[in-house]
């Protein structure tokens, strides 16, 4: 891992077992998948780039609207989605079921043969997960970190 990567992962983890908290995005208070992405934006980059809007559970999902990936795809440096070449600290987006729109967040924390992954759950909280062929299977987009100031 290149040190960008490293401290991604590092700080990733500092947020584990931080409580799952719609809408929120402070480390051992609370946070959903989107606020651990954001909290990791702010130790890594600095001030968040936007205010994040209000959002329901179900946001965006009456309209099929890619919100998520859309805001992601402006803050965040897209990659090829191939997830045989994903990379400790790549942020990765999933679509939860077939047809519903992308609306889970993650940080990858170990690649290999036991890849892994942190991220928010609901009645879970933050943790760090075997990322399994189900979850790669969900798998819809991979971000980077614009890491130019590492």
């Amino acid at each position: 891992m290149t040190s960008g990567q490293e401290t991604i992962v590092e700080i990733a983890r500092s947020w584990l077992g931080t409580p799952y908290r719609h809408q929120a995005a402070c480390r051992g208070a609370g946070t959903d998948c989107l606020g651990l992405v954001r909290g990791v934006w702010r130790d890594v980059m600095g001030s968040e780039p936007e205010v994040a809007p209000a959002y329901s559970m179900d946001w965006s999902e009456p309209q099929g609207q890619e919100r998520l990936w859309q805001a992601a795809s402006s803050h965040l440096s897209e990659q090829p989605h191939v997830t045989d070449g994903l990379s400790a600290g790549d942020v990765i987006l999933f679509r939860m079921r077939t047809g519903a729109v992308a609306k889970h967040l993650g940080i990858v924390s170990v690649v290999g043969a036991s890849p892994a992954f942190i991220h928010a759950y609901e009645k879970y909280g933050v943790v760090e997960s075997p990322l399994s062929q189900p979850w790669q299977q969900r798998i819809v987009a991979r971000f980077k970190f614009p890491l130019e100031v590492f």
